[in-house]
């Protein structure tokens, strides 16, 4: 194609710089973090962060952390990052998973954790807002501490309220593709934010959202779809016995969750003792992280080393020592809509658990000054997986959600890391199947670096699942630099 004209291409540049000059002058600058204390150099792209309250009355306010897009933060897609819980702090996912640093052991001068620069962020594609949802979670928090009572419903209430006030603080942000993400318990938060955008966006609610879909990871989503699936899931990853697996499938009659059967439950139990030292986010991985202790572990194994590593994250250095309360539990039975805010299939888990360097950094007040938080005297401590919620599961199936949307012609990702006991891939893609569409792309392997990265299935109406080969229950712990390119494949509208 010819090149435009002279006067039409100084025009067009004209346009573009305007665009990003208006992209510095609309973000509201008491929200820019000029530095962090435990970050030497400059940053990639611009971070902002701060509160937007959604209850004026009880001071009610999320907290929000936003980076904006290494590539064109002024076209690039806007995307707001929730882990699960319910309680669960979307610092997670900033510090552990797919934000803009990798979160190193040793510590700096003042005592915190020392950062650098993560090549696999997702903020090399796109603009990220990870989100403290409900209040009470994280940074976020209420002055009325009975508004920590609450459930989905309310939750995405406040989401949506969020989002209307964020985007008048970003108009520049307005004309954006935007999505939503998020694993574990965000498969509940996501699909009942996404309604509420959408019955706003029906009703002409200002300001309009360009709401384009969503990806969620190893989503809680149905029940029975989840929790059916973990004594199958374990018989085929080589964990119970045949005998094991038969005596149970004929005693539950193939169900393994929510039954009433005193014999099936304790058999099922059984299961569970069996299965209680593993690591139940991802089975291939030791119950710490730190390269030593995975040493230890495989140092007299025969295994090859192709296969030792298959569960490793990636990064150059440890990541966490546990992950409890990512998703609703596999062992306790949903009581009166009631969650509990712990996970596992066995209490040795949560002994496994420890969050040191997120803690330490999030609790101290430099840190919290910087990114313009709130003083622990006044929110306390931040907590990985909070206990002040009282939390209601006030839905139910999502499976008609993720139905309604796609026939709307939103776009969905539903993607597993196959080595997570929590929310197994098996449940999540019998759910996929059951929405009824027409398969458009039959399952096939997807690569990344010439290698099977893990499988794929594609379906009519814009839905997608893919599994991620080696991965546990966060993908962008374990595998980052898969997470990083399914991800922005299937953002720029890519085959995987």
């Amino acid at each position: 194609m010819a090149a435009p004209p002279f006067p039409l291409l100084l025009v067009l540049v004209a346009a573009s710089a305007a665009h990003l000059c208006s992209l510095a002058a609309a973000a509201p600058e008491e929200h820019l973090i000029a530095g962090l204390p435990s970050f030497h150099g400059a940053f990639p792209s611009k971070h902002y962060s701060g509160y937007v309250t959604v209850d004026e009355a009880s001071e009610r306010s999320l907290f929000y952390y936003l980076v904006l897009s290494e590539r064109d933060p002024a076209a690039d897609p806007v995307v707001v990052w929730l882990n699960g819980g319910p309680g669960c702090s979307s610092f997670d996912g900033f510090v552990y998973e797919n934000g803009p640093f990798n979160f190193e052991p040793g510590s700096t001068p003042g005592g915190l954790p020392k950062l650098q620069l993560n090549p696999y962020s997702w903020s090399k594609v796109s603009n990220m807002i990870y989100l403290d949802s409900p209040a009470g979670v994280g940074m976020s928090y209420s002055l009325n501490r009975s508004e920590y009572k609450t459930g989905d419903l309310k939750t995405a209430a406040d989401a949506h309220k969020f989002l209307l006030k964020w985007f008048e603080l970003y108009p520049e942000f307005q004309s954006n593709p935007f999505y939503l993400s998020g694993e574990s318990y965000a498969g509940i938060y996501i699909p009942t934010i996404a309604d509420e955008v959408i019955k706003g966006s029906e009703k002409g609610v200002e300001p309009r959202i360009n709401f384009k879909g969503y990806l969620i990871g190893n989503p809680a989503t149905d029940a029975d779809y989840d929790f059916n699936s973990f004594v199958p899931f374990a018989h085929g990853m080589g964990l119970i016995s045949t005998d094991m697996y038969e005596d149970v499938r004929a005693t539950c009659h193939g169900t393994f969750w929510g039954t009433v059967d005193d014999l099936c439950q304790e058999k099922i139990d059984r299961v569970r003792w069996e299965l209680k030292d593993l690591n139940v986010y991802n089975i291939l991985a030791p119950c710490y992280h730190h390269p030593k202790i995975q040493e230890t572990v495989f140092r007299h194994s025969s295994l090859p080393e192709s296969f030792r590593r298959l569960g490793e994250t990636e990064r150059a250095f440890p990541v966490r020592k546990g992950m409890a309360g990512r998703s609703w539990p596999l062992r306790a039975a949903l009581r009166n809509g009631r969650v509990p805010m712990w996970t596992g299939i066995g209490g040795r888990s949560l002994n496994c658990t420890s969050d040191e360097l997120a803690t330490i950094w999030l609790d101290d007040e430099d840190v919290r000054a910087a990114i313009h938080a709130k003083s622990k005297s006044l929110i306390g401590s931040w907590e990985l997986n909070t206990a002040r919620l009282d939390y209601s599961h006030d839905t139910g199936t999502m499976v008609s959600y993720h139905k309604k949307f796609t026939a709307l012609g939103y776009r969905v990702l539903i993607y597993s890391g196959d080595h997570d006991l929590c929310i197994p891939f098996p449940g999540t893609e019998a759910w996929v199947k059951s929405v009824g569409y027409q398969v458009v792309d039959r399952w096939r392997p997807w690569y990344f670096e010439q290698q099977v990265a893990g499988y794929t299935e594609g379906y009519d109406h814009n839905l997608t699942f893919l599994t991620i080969k080696g991965a546990g229950h966060a993908v962008p712990e374990y595998k980052p630099k898969e997470a990083l390119a399914f991800y922005s494949r299937w953002m720029a509208g890519e085959m995987f």
